[in-house]
């Protein structure tokens, strides 16, 4: 590992899903502080100008790369990034995700559409991006560390959000599949679940409520982006060589008591009393 225990120096690490200002940012940051070269994937070229940009214009070596990894050419267009930029190809990290608030509702109003369109963000994005990163490590003899995002979710129940609850779930699935099959070529699989999150994704549905989080997590308050990224980049590193297959719930508790759900089983962390009682209404 020489002076950098991180070992990252010289390394190239696809994050995909960076742009959105919250943990894919942070990750991507963080990563780089740490001596990689981070090829950072979003669909979204604002996003990209907006939260990426300054990266760069700090000097952190970053890479920034519109594509939409739901598809195969965004698949393609991010891996050519990750083997043109020079360096070792080492890591990915799965950030790109994440539910619309239109998507919650009871189980039994869930559409095929609702369901596949879910499904293909929070899952295939997660699994093919992985597929194409262990051909080419594999192709080129190195070892590596994947990294996605599951969810508590998906560790969890999930009332109302069933689907993307189920899809956060197949990935933990997927992650330990995957890592018995890439093991022996010394490529590592994992996945961090989080909990309750302070990121803008979130704060278009979860209000600010100190003694709600006091009373529902055991830390007490909700994690920072930067307390994800720092069990990502654990797991990207040669700190964690002995490590694969593992789902890391970082929720400060929540799990512990999971005292979030409403009588009504509505989740407490969702701020729009409106939006609660259209789901109420839909029973």
């Amino acid at each position: 590992m020489g002076d950098n225990p991180l070992g990252l120096d010289g390394r190239v690490v696809v994050v995909a899903g960076a742009g959105g200002g919250g943990i894919g940012t942070t990750v991507t940051r963080m990563v780089a502080a740490a001596g990689a070269t981070v090829i950072a994937v979003s669909r979204n070229r604002d996003n990209l100008d907006q939260h990426i940009g300054p990266l760069i214009a700090q000097g952190l070596s970053v890479v920034p790369v519109v594509a939409d990894v739901a598809t195969d050419d965004g698949v393609a267009a991010a891996m050519t990034a990750a083997t043109g930029v020079g360096g070792n190809l080492h890591g990915l990290v799965n950030v790109a995700g994440g539910a619309a608030p239109s998507t919650w509702m009871p189980a039994t109003r869930v559409s095929r559409s609702d369901w596949r369109d879910l499904f293909t963000h929070n899952l295939e994005t997660a699994f093919f991006m992985s597929q194409a990163m262990a051909a080419e490590l594999t192709a080129q003899r190195r070892p590596g560390s994947i990294v996605s995002i599951s969810s508590i979710s998906g560790i969890n129940t999930a009332p109302f959000h069933i689907a993307y609850g189920t899809a956060k779930a197949a990935v933990v699935a997927a992650t330990r599949t995957m890592a018995v099959e890439l093991a022996l070529s010394n490529i590592r699989v994992n996945a961090v679940a989080p909990g309750i999150t302070e990121t803008p994704a979130s704060r278009t549905y979860v209000d600010q409520d100190a003694e709600r989080d006091r009373r529902a997590i055991a830390m007490g308050r909700r994690g920072r982006p930067e307390e994800l990224a720092g069990v990502i980049l654990f797991l990207l590193s040669d700190l964690s060589s002995y490590i694969t297959g593992q789902t890391l719930l970082v929720d400060g508790g929540l799990d512990l008591k999971w005292t979030h759900l409403d009588a009504d089983n509505i989740s407490l962390f969702l701020k729009d009393e409106s939006f609660k009682a259209a789901l109420r209404s839909m029973g």
